[in-house]
């Protein structure tokens, strides 16, 4: 039997699947890639008897190729929190998906999945999220201190820091080898203390790139939500997701958008809902635009036409009044 991982490329996919191989060891084909790359199914062809775990993309997005894989003979397992849609039924697909609370991440799934026997890389999965109250309050409950989970809200932030990007060559390093640097420790405390490298390389990178984004001008600001706008820049695309989850924990009752230009004359766009107001789901409006997706509290755009952009605003303005 061939056994396939798949996981998303930020703290959330790579802590899930860490949780998991170490509830269930096992040698497997590694595919993912940075943090918007979705669609990781595709890349798939598989054979009868072939395992395949995803984790951290959405059911929505790779639906047909759950079925081709599913009719060319394999099983796959399916943890995931984002918008799922119509799921398939069928005897060798199991799904372990919960899209209906924007407090829970992959890396919680899976830690209730397998009975919180890893839960600090549950938690650094949460924080990594932007989850961060319900990080704190899981974490204390579990014995951490205080000062252990702003650690482990570092490694979790600088984990998801590192995932975005238009491609692997904006990454400080490739998703697949940071999960293997990661997974042999028992815990994040492990890696931390014997594997100081990349921790230090992370934390100089996003340093830079945050005071960058500081400098980056409003497009629109208001009390209720604003909108920021990056030029296209190696430095914009890696700081937008964790630059604008900053953004959401300084201003909790204002939504955000962040806009980040790229080549073809299109951009990327990412969106938070405010944290203390309720308000209408992310996911509900970047999925009125073709590439957009997400979750409930954080959602986004892949490609947005930059024709488009005014339309976004527009939207997204009226979204959050």
């Amino acid at each position: 039997m061939n056994y396939i991982d798949v996981f998303n490329g930020d703290a959330d996919g790579i802590c899930a699947l860490i949780q998991l191989r170490k509830a269930n060891p096992r040698s497997s084909q590694l595919v993912t890639g940075v943090k918007r790359d979705i669609d990781l199914l595709k890349r798939i062809d598989a054979t009868p008897g072939d395992h395949i775990s995803v984790l951290d993309i959405s059911f929505d997005k790779n639906r047909s190729d759950v079925k081709r894989l599913l009719d060319q003979g394999a099983s796959i397992e399916y943890f995931d929190h984002h918008y799922c849609g119509a799921l398939l039924n069928h005897t060798r697909l199991k799904t372990v998906i919960n899209d209906q609370s924007s407090d829970v991440c992959t890396g919680l799934i899976v830690d209730q999945h397998i009975g919180g026997r890893f839960r600090a890389w549950a938690l650094v999965a949460a924080f990594g999220d932007n989850m961060n109250t319900v990080a704190m309050t899981l974490g204390q409950e579990s014995g951490y201190d205080v000062n252990s989970l702003k650690t482990l809200q570092l490694l979790g932030m600088y984990i998801n820091y590192n995932s975005y990007g238009k491609d692997l060559s904006d990454l400080f390093y490739h998703p697949d080898m940071l999960y293997q640097h990661l997974q042999p420790y028992e815990s994040p405390f492990d890696f931390l203390q014997e594997d100081t490298v990349i921790f230090k390389t992370l934390d100089s990178g996003y340093k830079e790139d945050l005071e960058r984004a500081k400098s980056s001008p409003f497009l629109y600001q208001s009390a209720e939500s604003a909108v920021v706008m990056f030029g296209n820049e190696k430095w914009a695309r890696r700081i937008n997701g964790v630059f604008i989850n900053d953004l959401a924990n300084r201003h909790p009752n204002r939504a955000h958008a962040v806009i980040t230009e790229s080549s073809g004359n299109v951009c990327s766009v990412n969106i938070r809902a405010p944290l203390n107001r309720k308000t209408s789901p992310a996911d509900q409006l970047a999925r009125e635009f073709a590439t957009g997706g997400g979750r409930k509290s954080a959602a986004g755009i892949n490609a947005l036409p930059m024709s488009q952009v005014n339309r976004f605003i527009d939207a997204f303005k009226v979204y959050f009044s």
